[in-house]
C-alpha cells in the first residue's frame, strides 16, 4: 500500500489511545539521568552557560521589563531546541515540524502581547501603525500594511519553524530511501553516505538556529509594545 511521503512526519501508532508521535515530545526526558538534576556535571554546566549567554542577548531587548521576563523566552528556546534535536534521531516524530505545536506556541504569545499592549500602551500602539516621517497621503496605506503585518506575525513564526524543520527531514528521507538502489556502486553509495552526513550536520545547525530565531523574534515583538 502506497502512502504519502509526508506520512513519515505523523505516524499513526498509539498506546492506550494516546498517539506516540506527540508522546515523543516528552520522551526525551527519559534520556537524562537522575544525577543531571541533582548534581552539577559538565553537561549541566555547558547548558547553563548557553542559557546565561542567551540571557545576556535577550536582556537589552527587554530593558523596560523585569529581569525575570527573559526566563519566559529562555524556557521557550529550551523547549524548541529540545524537540528539534530530538527529531533528528531515527523513528522519532518531530513535533516542532507540525503547525499544531508551532501555532500553539506563537499564537498565545502574540495574543498576550497584543492584549497587554493595547490595554496599557494604546497611544504607542496607534503610533506604531504609522512610521515616523511617513507622508500624509500614504498614512492610510501604511496603517493597512502595518495592521496586516502585525496580524500575520504568529503565522509567520509558526510557518517559518515548521517549514525549515520539514524541508531538511524531507531531504534526509528522500536520500535515505535511494540508498538500497545504489548499493551496487560503491562510489555512488559513498557519495550518498557523505551527503547524508553533511545534511545531518546542516540539520543540526538549523535546529539550533531556528530555535534562536523564534525566541529572538518573540522577544522583539514584546519589546515593540512599550
Amino acid at each position: 500500500m502506497m502512502t504519502s511521503l509526508f506520512s513519515v512526519f505523523e505516524p499513526s501508532s498509539s498506546i492506550f489511545s494516546a498517539p506516540l508521535n506527540w508522546i515523543s515530545t516528552f520522551i526525551g526526558l527519559l534520556f537524562l539521568p537522575l544525577v543531571f538534576w541533582a548534581f552539577p556535571s559538565r553537561w549541566s554546566w555547558f547548558w547553563i552557560k548557553i542559557l546565561k549567554t542567551l540571557h545576556k542577548e535577550l536582556k537589552p531587548l527587554l530593558t523596560s521589563y523585569h529581569t525575570g521576563a527573559t526566563l519566559i523566552f529562555i524556557s521557550l528556546f529550551s523547549l524548541i531546541i529540545f524537540n528539534n534535536s530530538l527529531g533528528l534521531l531515527p523513528y522519532i516524530f518531530t513535533s516542532s515540524s507540525h503547525l499544531t505545536m508551532t501555532l500553539s506556541l506563537s499564537l498565545p504569545i502574540w495574543m498576550t502581547l497584543m492584549i497587554f499592549g493595547w490595554y496599557k500602551h494604546s497611544q504607542h500602539m496607534f503610533a506604531h501603525l504609522v512610521p515616523q516621517g511617513t507622508p500624509s497621503i500614504l498614512m492610510p496605506f501604511m496603517v493597512i500594511i502595518e495592521t496586516i503585518s502585525n496580524l500575520i506575525r504568529p503565522g509567520t513564526l509558526a510557518v517559518r519553524l515548521t517549514a525549515n524543520m520539514i524541508a531538511g527531514h524531507l531531504l534526509l528521507t528522500l536520500l535515505s530511501q535511494s540508498g538500497p538502489e545504489l548499493s551496487s556502486s560503491l562510489l555512488l553509495f559513498s557519495i550518498l553516505t557523505l551527503s547524508l552526513i553533511l545534511l545531518l550536520i546542516l540539520e543540526s545547525a538549523v535546529a539550533i538556529i531556528q530555535s534562536y530565531v523564534f525566541t529572538v523574534l518573540s522577544t522583539l515583538y514584546m519589546g515593540e509594545i512599550n
